[in-house]
């Protein structure tokens, strides 16, 4: 537990910073599951449409720094290729 008024500040500060970062990870992981559902739907357009929306927010989630730029990359290149899938198929 923490002794000093110093550290009793930073276990406060870093209690809220926590719970902000869990409502930021947590509505990146709507956005890559709404991505996930068009394309399960079958339609092309509508999950371009949401892939379009779930971008800059994964981008705005990597400058938080609430996910490493390479994760982000790698959700953005996975959505993308299974869209551009779709439309070969």
């Amino acid at each position: 537990m923490a002794n000093s008024a110093q550290s009793k500040k930073r276990a406060r500060q870093a209690e809220k910073h926590r719970k902000h970062n869990a409502g930021q990870r947590s509505m990146l992981r709507t956005c890559i599951k709404n991505v996930v559902k068009t394309i399960a739907g079958g339609k092309r357009e509508d999950a371009q449409s949401a892939y379009n929306i779930a971008v800059p927010i994964i981008d705005k989630m990597v400058n938080k720094g609430i996910i490493h730029k390479n994760k982000a990359a790698r959700h953005k290149g996975r959505l993308n290729a299974h869209i551009c899938a779709m439309q070969a198929a």
